[in-house]
């Protein structure tokens, strides 16, 4: 992927970007919800296309601008979904430690009991608790057990936490 992609992001060590396999179906929904409105606009294009003069055309101007942006997001999906591992958190054998997938509960500085789960670039959401795997704040927790005291570096400075739970979804099942 070049630099410049859209929402090129580093990689972790391996070269690999990890996601649940929540992460995954949500990707492939937009890579084929996007497929669909590219058929769409591709439509409205040959449409306005035939209506003559392309040089003062609204809509065929719109749409080829359009048909950039999804040609665009689909290249970046596609090669996500591509370089993706997908990894299933409830799959995670060795639950006393933290590791991608683990919903941690930690205490902060001002005492105050915080719940995250890591969780891959592409899904983190602060507003729902995901933090990414590349954040300081997971970096610093991965391979912690209840009871560590680990420090994270913030731009405030190094801030000290303590891991207070681990949990993991649990296994489907078999039928």
């Amino acid at each position: 992927m070049d630099e410049g992609d859209e929402g090129s992001r580093p990689r972790l060590p391996g070269g690999k970007f990890y996601m649940t396999p929540q992460g995954e179906a949500a990707l492939k929904a937009e890579y084929e919800a996007i497929r669909t409105e590219r058929h769409r606009v591709v439509e409205i294009v040959a449409w306005a296309a035939g209506n003559g003069d392309r040089s003062e055309n609204a809509d065929y101007k719109e749409g080829k601008r359009r048909l950039r942006e999804i040609d665009r997001r689909l290249r970046y999906l596609g090669q996500r979904l591509q370089q993706a591992e997908v990894v299933d958190p409830a799959a995670q054998a060795q639950r006393d430690r933290v590791f991608f997938g683990a919903t941690v509960t930690y205490l902060n500085e001002r005492d105050e009991e915080i719940t995250v789960t890591i969780v891959g670039v592409d899904e983190a959401n602060m507003a729902t608790g995901k933090i990414s795997i590349g954040s300081p704040m997971a970096l610093a927790m991965l391979r912690a057990r209840i009871g560590d005291e680990v420090t994270v570096r913030t731009p405030a400075g190094p801030s000290s936490i303590e891991i207070i739970d681990i949990r993991y979804p649990e296994a489907a099942a078999a039928t």
